[in-house]
């Protein structure tokens, strides 16, 4: 889905180097080959389109004053109106997005004086929405200023470098070590220090996280594209996340954290808050909850949770699903849940360090590894593994016999081998796909 990218480089002179094409990312490389970009300092982004069209002019960084270089992730609900002020100052917009609002309104800030730090942090107090914003200022530029609302946005620390992403998988080549940001956080990145204010502008202290994920679990590897690799990876998958939750043919709700057993105990309702695949697999995990364990389950999607009255029984737990635990609407709608009367929350995610897990009182780690492809593949099918842990769990408190829990786990310790003999059926399945 991506269709634009592009990237803005500091150079030595002071000057904002800017490539941006159209289509994909291999097109901005030969951009790039051909008129190369040299500096120490830059930005850049792969741009799915909202606000206007694919186009050059569209894509991302977007500059203003030839001083300020900004890409964004998300959306700035009201830039119409903040566009309107800006039009009225004089500023011309060369784009349709809703980005270039954010590139002229730091521009005017540093116009008025503020240095970079202080004119990005008025500017996104004056934004609604979901986003996350990097600028850089030729006129100060040994510091990338960053601001994070509902949008993921991970630090990577190096040595004599840091970096600034989307997401941890990105940064796997250079770094392990991360800090994620807070929502509300601003954070100033040197190549040698990050300083992280809260969104009250208070110096904050955020933990340094190190994964186990490695470079080459980023990479295509042999295969074609990140979605077939994802396919070939679901028995391993399958594996890892059935690893440590299971013992003595027994289910162990102790892995899901301290407090899991006496809170399942308590469940009489089940509410399920999920998008898109996670959506799916909740869809799923209905059948089971309630043909196992005897619960009621509703299944809804995230976003239209966030914006109805909610019901919620008595004694019923909040369950989220996510690959990435960012997912806006579904984070949204967990704090929501947290200010009404639901008993816990539980969130099953692939994630370790993301919102939804540092803010669920269980967790319910897929152990997937990262998931490049937008199509999802492995995070659905662990997550269905997940499910049905936590249904076993219930299940057992609610008599389900000892024999019928050692039939169940007797399966899914199958599961992986199982999904291995189907793919390698690959061949065979491809031949079959013809002939439909």
């Amino acid at each position: 889905g991506y269709d634009s990218a592009g990237v803005a480089v500091i150079d030595a002179e002071g000057e904002i180097g800017l490539r941006r094409t159209t289509g994909k990312v291999a097109e901005l490389q030969q951009k790039i080959d051909t008129d190369p970009l040299r500096g120490r300092i830059g930005v850049a982004h792969t741009r799915w389109a909202t606000h206007g069209g694919v186009t050059e002019a569209n894509a991302h960084p977007h500059l203003s004053g030839g001083r300020v270089a900004v890409i964004h992730n998300g959306i700035i609900e009201n830039f119409q109106e903040i566009k309107d002020e800006l039009l009225a100052k004089g500023y011309e917009f060369q784009s349709e997005t809703d980005t270039e609002v954010a590139a002229h309104l730091v521009y005017d800030n540093l116009q008025q004086g503020d240095d970079l730090l202080e004119a990005v942090s008025k500017a996104v107090k004056r934004f609604q929405g979901a986003y996350a914003l990097l600028v850089v200022d030729a006129e100060d530029p040994d510091r990338i200023v960053v601001s994070r609302v509902a949008s993921p946005l991970v630090i990577g620390l190096g040595i004599g470098e840091n970096f600034v992403a989307s997401g941890a998988p990105a940064l796997l080549p250079v770094t392990q070590r991360f800090i994620f940001l807070e929502q509300g956080d601003i954070a100033e990145i040197t190549r040698e220090n990050v300083r992280i204010f809260d969104d009250g502008g208070k110096p904050v202290e955020r933990e340094i996280h190190e994964t186990n994920w490695d470079a080459e679990s980023a990479e295509k590897g042999p295969y074609r594209h990140y979605m077939l690799k994802e396919i070939f990876e679901q028995p391993s998958a399958l594996a890892d996340t059935l690893y440590g939750r299971i013992n003595n043919h027994q289910v162990m709700p102790e892995s899901l954290g301290p407090r899991a057993g006496e809170l399942l105990d308590r469940v009489e309702h089940i509410h399920i808050v999920a998008c898109g695949t996670s959506y799916h697999a909740g869809c799923v995990g209905k059948y089971w909850i309630e043909a196992l364990a005897g619960v009621p389950c509703q299944v809804e999607i995230a976003s239209e949770y966030r914006y109805r009255q909610t019901v919620v029984p008595d004694n019923t737990l909040f369950m989220t699903l996510s690959q990435s635990g960012e997912t806006a609407d579904t984070l949204e709608a967990l704090r929501m849940a947290k200010r009404s009367n639901y008993i816990g929350s539980l969130t099953i995610c692939n994630s370790a360090h993301s919102s939804m897990v540092r803010e669920s009182d269980l967790v319910m780690m897929t152990q997937a590894g990262p998931e490049i492809g937008v199509a999802s593949t492995k995070a659905f099918t662990t997550q269905l593994l997940s499910i049905l842990l936590v249904t076993l769990m219930m299940a057992k408190s609610r008599g389900m016999s000892d024999e019928k829990e050692r039939e169940f786990v007797a399966n899914l310790t199958h599961a992986a081998a199982a999904s291995d003999s189907t793919l390698k059926m690959s061949d065979e399945l491809q031949e079959l796909a013809k002939d439909f």
